[in-house]
């Protein structure tokens, strides 16, 4: 098996050292950086994210981590977002009342989940479409979710020859994006460093990917 050197995107949002083990559980060599020229050159980079919609875009334009997605998917290189690191790939982000505009590589926006209890913290199974390479294997298992925002309407239709990104949906109060799977950019709402063998067999998938 080859080896991929993976980037996980440091620019001070948490949960990087799970990250970072999950994936070196899964096969990857692993580095944690900021470096702009490292994680431009990786086989594949991974940005997490942990907490609020502004707060993640400020730190990740502090590192020029916004120019670096455009560039690596300009290129085909793989990106996946985990968590806000997906709903930062988003046109905008809401919370309470305030609009950020996020890296725009998906339109869409992320809101509030209209749900009895927030966050949505917890086990839920996904709905993911046929011919997913991140959930092979593992479509009818359970992730881990903490959240209380998140995508509610999928509004990206190419319509135009080219391949239809693969969405899969979760519910909680309402249906919400759970991943998206669109040419090199990947991205999950759920937590797969957190979503025991579920997850690390997604990372394995996404690394299958590179």
């Amino acid at each position: 098996m080859v080896v991929r050197n993976v980037v996980v995107l440091d620019y001070g949002s948490g949960n990087l050292r799970s990250a970072e083990r999950a994936l070196a559980r899964a096969g990857a060599e692993v580095t944690v950086t900021a470096d702009f020229e490292a994680a431009l050159e990786a086989d594949g980079l991974v940005v997490p994210g942990v907490g609020a919609f502004a707060a993640c875009m400020s730190g990740l334009r502090g590192v020029r981590g916004d120019q670096i997605v455009g560039r690596r998917l300009a290129g085909g290189r793989p990106v996946l977002g985990i968590c806000v690191g997906m709903q930062v790939m988003f046109a905008r982000g809401v919370e309470h009342g305030v609009e950020t505009e996020g890296c725009g590589e998906w339109p869409g926006t992320v809101e509030r989940l209209d749900a009895p209890v927030l966050p949505h913290m917890g086990w839920n199974t996904v709905k993911s479409p046929a011919g997913s390479a991140l959930f092979d294997g593992v479509e009818a298992e359970r992730f881990y979710f903490v959240h209380s925002y998140g995508v509610r309407h999928w509004e990206l239709s190419t319509g135009d020859g080219f391949r239809e990104p693969l969405v899969t949906w979760a519910e909680h109060g309402v249906p919400f994006v759970a991943a998206v799977e669109n040419g090199a950019l990947s991205a999950v709402q759920f937590h797969p460093e957190k979503s025991g063998d579920a997850g690390a067999a997604l990372l394995k998938n996404w690394l299958g990917t590179l």
